[in-house]
């Protein structure tokens, strides 16, 4: 039986970890983010909604010296100490040939056809669903309590060659450092908008 969860809210402290409180990291404490940490964001990360749950994302976890040495050389010059320095950053890719694991990700119908011979569609909604799901890559690991610190900055057809060199169909989308943030390396938060400034109910 399926559980139901709806009008649950969250406590304040959960809030408060999750989004109210929780910061973009430029620096990381000398702290290890483990192997079974990983593996706990990913099961919640897989949870992300999907269309027809095409799961696009395709994460690479740079946690040796080397490949965060490899990935830190792909990255512009302000973001290559915060790289190497990161206990892990996360290379979130996407599969333009996603929908080849349609017929087990969506059995109920023949999901597949409506991706064949459409390069065009399936590139545009595996770098939308991707995208969403580094989202929840980042919700994820402030769940279990962790730091992120997402970044662009990064030559990506340099990422996509030194990681993606066996998947030529994988491309890059951004990447996050993760670990714990150290307090020194942030500034006071830049502003928030109100409902109204960007916002309107139709």
């Amino acid at each position: 039986m399926t559980k139901q969860f709806h009008g649950h809210v969250l406590s304040d402290h959960a809030l408060d970890q999750i989004f109210n409180e929780a910061r973009t990291y430029n620096g990381w404490l000398d702290k290890p983010v483990t192997d079974e940490q990983l593996h706990a964001i990913w099961n919640l990360v897989k949870m992300a909604p999907t269309s027809a749950n095409m799961q696009p994302a395709r994460i690479v976890w740079a946690k040796s010296d080397e490949a965060k040495t490899k990935l830190a050389e792909c990255a512009m010059e302000g973001n290559k100490d915060k790289i190497r320095a990161a206990p892990v950053t996360a290379i979130i890719g996407y599969d333009i040939d996603f929908h080849e694991e349609l017929p087990w990700l969506f059995p109920h119908t023949d999901a597949k056809s409506w991706f064949e011979g459409d390069e065009e569609s399936r590139r545009e909604g595996a770098f939308r669903n991707s995208s969403l799901q580094g989202a929840y890559l980042i919700l994820a690991a402030r769940a279990v309590g962790l730091d992120c610190g997402p970044m662009s900055g990064f030559d990506a057809e340099a990422v996509n060659k030194a990681f993606f060199a066996d998947e030529p169909r994988h491309r890059t989308n951004f990447l996050c450092s993760i670990g714990y943030g150290d307090p020194e390396s942030i500034f006071e938060r830049s502003p928030r908008p109100d409902f109204d400034r960007f916002n309107r109910i139709a």
